[in-house]
């Protein structure tokens, strides 16, 4: 593995390690759930973020806890830096811990956690690598997916990514969108942790060759079918409603987060949209926007915040069909009228930037790369 992707206990917290008292040496484990390795956190300000911590005790310890009053601490430590004890805000209720502390921005951090009880630790656990930075939840079909021609790699070491159980790094494939190759989001992320310092979570949720009309929530209804009519259903009138698949998923890797527990959703889609060979299946401008528009505010509904969109302009298909006017103008429009936020124009990155020596829909390696950086553009400057 890659020296960046690893993460090494700094000598001197070793040497503190081994200087503890001998009863916080012989402490029971603990055993955290929460937070998981490799997790990031949305920070609350530019230097810090909540961690919510939870854990579990030995069940002989839990009676004994339980009748008296007990302390929980913790402290974090990188390879440059180590925090003293501090308060965990929360509780010790039978065998579970539970409760908040205020953490400092960045990462990666080694999470130690103890329960102290008339002043000596009885028990204790640690988690090796966690971080408090920027989050992003990242949509649409195979462009914000894993279809590249090349899969790509963090080169920081400091971008995690959640597949809704678990946090690795992020190398592609991404986990939790569509496809087996590469992504834009590893040289995106990658430019966010090389300005702003933190870590970057990731929460991929793209899928190939989705209409924006298979986004839509359960049983909201439309003229015409899109080319794939796996996520859509007609109905007794002839009309076309969505079965809410892919709105149901994406609500459900957003909302466990909580409240403004990410930074931005990044949309990119507009392909299967735009100009299919089957002209009854394609989408009109002044319904893309409409659609798109439901998809956004029926979300952050759901999610219970008005969390920020970005929203790229998407229509290319190959040489000869590189762009919908229609579509992009929809596009557009929702940034106009404050909607969503202005993403990159992906449509402008041609010839070689695209798989099969420009004759593909999606992205080679460079053109990954390019779009990653045409991201890192138009979010880092919103975000500063």
């Amino acid at each position: 593995m890659n020296s960046v992707h690893q993460f090494v206990l700094p000598y001197a917290a070793l040497i503190a390690w081994s200087l503890l008292p001998r009863a916080e040496l012989h402490a029971v484990e603990l055993r955290l759930t929460s937070p998981l390795e490799y997790q990031v956190v949305q920070r609350s300000s530019p230097g810090a973020g909540t961690l919510r911590i939870t854990g579990e005790l030995p069940e002989e310890l839990s009676d004994e806890l339980s009748k008296t009053d007990s302390t929980i601490e913790a402290r974090f430590a990188s390879e440059s830096d180590e925090t003293s004890w501090q308060r965990v805000s929360g509780s010790v209720s039978g065998r579970t811990v539970q409760g908040t502390v205020q953490t400092p921005a960045g990462g990666w951090w080694r999470l130690e956690v103890r329960v102290s009880q008339a002043g000596k630790a009885v028990a204790s656990g640690s988690v090796d690598r966690v971080g408090v930075g920027e989050l992003f939840v990242i949509a649409g079909q195979s462009n914000s997916a894993n279809h590249g021609e090349e899969k790509q790699r963090t080169q920081s070491g400091r971008v995690a990514a959640f597949d809704g159980k678990t946090w690795r790094i992020a190398d592609d494939p991404q986990p939790g969108a569509s496809g087996t190759g590469g992504s834009f989001i590893p040289p995106f992320a990658d430019a966010v942790v090389a300005t702003q310092k933190v870590p970057v979570g990731i929460i991929a949720c793209g899928i190939g060759a989705t209409s924006v009309r298979e986004w839509l929530p359960e049983g909201a209804t439309f003229p015409n079918p899109p080319t794939i009519e796996s996520r859509v259903e007609r109905l007794a009138d002839g009309s076309w409603a969505s079965r809410g698949a892919a709105f149901d998923a994406f609500v459900s890797r957003m909302k466990p987060l909580g409240p403004h527990g990410f930074r931005a959703v990044l949309w990119h889609q507009g392909e299967s949209d735009a100009n299919q060979k089957d002209p009854s299946r394609t989408l009109s401008g002044e319904l893309y926007r409409e659609y798109l528009e439901t998809v956004i505010r029926e979300s952050r509904r759901a999610i219970g915040w008005n969390a920020p969109w970005f929203v790229a302009q998407a229509s290319y298909h190959v040489p000869g069909d590189e762009g919908s006017d229609e579509i992009r103008a929809a596009q557009e429009s929702l940034w106009r009228d404050g909607v969503a936020h202005q993403g990159p124009d992906s449509d402008a990155l041609k010839g070689t930037l695209r798989e099969r020596n420009g004759q593909g829909i999606h992205f080679s390696g460079p053109g990954l790369r390019e779009h990653g950086a045409r991201w890192a553009e138009k979010i880092i400057p919103w975000m500063d």
